[in-house]
C-alpha cells in the first residue's frame, strides 16, 4: 500500500494520479480517448452534404444527434446502475464503434437518422458510468481533483479532435472512410480495454459519514424526490445555458456590432488555452474551499463574464468578459461536476450523476437557441438578460448544495485496495464540460 496522505495536506495532481487505483486510471484516459475520437458531430455536417442531402436535411440530423446525446446521459445512469461500470462502459464504446463506422454503408435518409441517434446516445452511456466510478474509487478527500482530471481530459480531447480528424480526412483522400473508421476503431479498443481493466462492480471507499448503501431501492423518481437536489438540476441546467452563449449569441453580437472575426477566435482560443493550462493548478487551491462557495463563485463569475460583454467599449468587452467567465469555469467546474457523486444516498450515485449531465445537457443544447432568439428580441441587452440565468444558477446553487460531512479518520483503509494494488490514499484532507464539455 502507497503511504498515506498526512491530514491537512493538499492533494496535488500528480499525487492522485499516482495513487489511484488502475481502474480509475483507465477511466481518466478512456475520457480523454473518448472526446478525442469525438469526430461525427464535428464533421456530420460536411458528411451529409458530400452525399447531397439539403441543408435542412443537416439541420435535423444536428437536432437528432444533439438529443441523443442528452437522452443518453439519462440512460447511462440507469446502465451503470443495473450493469455495473464496465458492462456500461463496453456497451457504449461498442455500440459507438459498430453504428460509427455503419454511417457510411446506409442507403437513405431515415436509416442515417436512426444510427446517428443510436451512435450519439451511445457515446453518451459512458459518462455516468465513468463518472460514477470516479467517485465510488475515489476517496473523498481528492474527488474535486479528479474530477478536475476528467474535465482536463474532455477539454484536451475535445481541443485536440478537429486537428485528428482533419488529418484522417486528408489522409484518407478527401473522403470520410478512414475518419469513420477511424472513430470506430479507437473506440472498439477502448472497449477492449475497458473489458480487460475496469472491475464488474466497483468496491466503494467508505466514508466517515453520509449516506450509505442499504437504502430503499430506487430510480430516478427517488431523486426527483430529492427537492434541494431538484434546485442543484434547474441550476445547473441555467449555467450551461449561459456558458453556451460564446458559442451560438456571441458571434452573432461580433458580427452585428461590427466586430472583426479575429476577436471571437482569440477569445476562443483564450478560454480553451485557461481552462486547459490552469483549471488543474487553481483545483490545487480551490479544492480546500467550502463545495458552496466554490460552485456559487463559479456561476457567478460566468454570469459576470456574460454580462460584461454588453459593455459599450469594443474588443476588450469580448477578451475581458471571456477571461472572468473562464475564471469562473476553472474555479468551479470540478467542483459543479464532483458535486452529484456526494449528493444523494450511495446506492442512488448513478442516478443523481446521470440526472446532473442530463440537464448540464439539456442546458447546452437548448441555451444556443434561446439565446439567438433573446439576441433577435432584445440586440446588445441580450447579455444582462441572459445572465440572469446564472444569477438564478448562483442562488439555486447555493441553496442546493449540502454541507459535506467531515473526511475519514486517518487510519481508515480504502476500499479501493480490494480492486487494484494501486490504492487510492485516504487520509483527510479538505475538499471541494468542452462542449460538450463546458462546466
Amino acid at each position: 500500500m502507497a503511504p498515506e496522505t498526512r491530514a491537512g495536506e493538499r492533494a496535488t495532481v500528480w499525487g492522485t494520479f499516482r495513487e489511484a487505483p488502475l481502474a480509475v486510471k483507465t477511466v481518466l484516459a478512456g475520457v480523454l480517448v473518448n472526446r478525442l475520437s469525438g469526430f461525427l458531430n464535428i464533421f456530420l455536417v460536411l458528411f451529409l452534404t458530400a452525399k447531397g442531402y439539403s441543408d435542412g436535411h443537416t439541420v435535423i440530423a444536428l437536432g437528432v444527434y444533439g438529443a441523443g446525446a442528452v437522452v443518453g446521459s439519462l440512460i447511462g445512469g440507469t446502465l451503470a446502475d443495473r450493469m455495473g461500470v464496465r458492462n456500461a462502459t463496453v456497451v457504449s464504446m461498442g455500440s459507438t464503434s459498430v453504428l460509427t463506422a455503419a454511417l457510411l454503408y446506409l442507403p437513405d435518409f431515415t436509416a442515417l437518422l436512426a444510427a446517428i441517434a443510436l451512435v450519439s446516445l451511445g457515446a453518451q452511456l459512458f459518462r455516468p458510468a465513468s463518472a460514477t466510478l470516479l467517485a465510488e474509487l475515489t476517496s473523498e478527500h481528492r474527488q474535486v481533483m479528479i474530477f478536475a482530471m476528467y474535465r482536463f481530459g474532455l477539454n484536451v480531447g475535445a481541443t485536440a479532435a478537429p486537428l485528428v480528424g482533419y488529418g484522417l480526412y486528408n489522409a484518407g483522400g478527401h473522403e470520410y472512410d478512414l475518419l469513420f473508421w477511424g472513430e470506430a476503431a479507437i473506440a472498439l479498443l477502448y472497449a477492449a480495454f475497458a473489458w480487460a481493466t475496469l472491475p464488474a462492480r466497483a468496491t466503494r471507499v467508505p466514508s466517515a459519514a453520509g449516506p450509505k448503501d442499504g437504502g430503499p431501492p430506487g430510480g430516478y423518481l427517488a431523486v426527483v424526490r430529492d427537492r434541494r437536489y431538484l434546485l442543484y438540476l434547474v441550476a445547473a441546467f441555467c449555467h450551461s445555458a449561459v456558458y453556451m452563449q460564446y458559442l451560438s449569441t456571441l458571434p452573432l453580437y461580433m458580427k452585428d456590432a461590427g466586430l472583426a472575426l479575429f476577436w471571437y477566435t482569440f477569445a476562443v482560443s483564450l478560454n480553451g488555452f485557461i481552462v486547459i493550462a490552469f483549471e488543474l493548478l487553481i483545483t490545487k487551491l480551490s479544492q480546500e474551499w467550502p463545495l458552496k462557495l466554490t460552485v456559487g463563485l463559479g456561476f457567478a463569475l460566468v454570469g459576470a463574464g456574460v454580462a460584461f460583454y454588453g459593455l459599450p467599449i469594443g474588443p476588450a468587452a469580448v477578451v475581458v468578459g471571456t477571461l472572468i467567465w473562464s475564471l469562473g469555469e476553472i474555479i468551479g467546474g470540478p467542483a459543479v461536476f464532483a458535486y452529484p457523486a456526494k449528493a444523494g444516498p450511495e446506492h442512488l450515485r448513478s442516478r443523481y450523476i446521470g440526472s446532473f449531465q442530463f440537464m448540464f445537457g439539456l442546458g447546452t443544447a437548448v441555451g444556443p437557441m434561446l439565446g439567438s432568439w433573446l439576441f433577435l428580441q432584445l440586440g446588445g441587452l441580450v447579455w444582462p438578460a441572459v445572465a440572469v440565468g446564472s444569477l438564478l444558477a448562483t442562488v439555486f446553487g447555493l441553496i442546493a448544495v449540502r454541507r459535506q460531512p467531515a473526511a475519514a479518520p486517518a487510519d481508515a483503509v480504502t476500499a479501493a485496495d480490494e480492486v487494484t494494488p494501486e490504492p487510492v490514499a485516504t487520509a483527510p484532507v479538505k475538499a471541494d464540460v468542452k462542449a460538450d464539455a463546458p462546466v
